[in-house]
């Protein structure tokens, strides 16, 4: 197995405990983050935003890098991993949105309306910060 593919495996492993991250894309040039909803599906990563942002125009086809990670656990061992990736919207399957679990009510005072995209890591990266402090 290359270090890339063991770094990849490592990381899809440990999305699962944690449910939300973060997605980076570029938006008119300029670097804009979001929160996102996640799942781990056949060595992708299956993410839920929402709809009314817009923000899925932009990612659909692009380049993005999703980001997620066990900081606000108390975890005195903290981790974060990383996938960069092509995202693609895609209609999820009946057992992915039982997976997700049910969807956030409102998104900024509106009602959350869900879109679904797939991310399919290019490269992967995994990192530890040990002995963390939570004063």
């Amino acid at each position: 197995m290359s270090p890339q593919t063991a770094e990849r495996a490592e990381a899809l492993s440990m999305l699962p405990g944690i449910r939300y991250g973060r997605v980076a894309m570029s938006r008119h040039a300029l670097p804009f983050v979001t929160i996102a909803r996640h799942i781990v599906d056949s060595g992708d990563v299956l993410i839920r935003i929402h709809r009314g942002f817009g923000y899925h125009t932009a990612l659909d086809g692009s380049v993005v890098a999703y980001e997620a990670g066990n900081l606000e656990t108390g975890a005195d061992d903290v981790w974060s991993v990383q996938f960069v990736g092509e995202a693609r919207v895609v209609e999820p399957t009946d057992a992915q949105l039982t997976r997700f679990g049910p969807c956030t009510a409102r998104s900024n005072g509106e009602p959350f309306v869900p879109v679904y995209l797939r991310i399919e890591p290019e490269f992967v990266s995994v990192h530890w910060f040990g002995g963390v402090t939570h004063a």
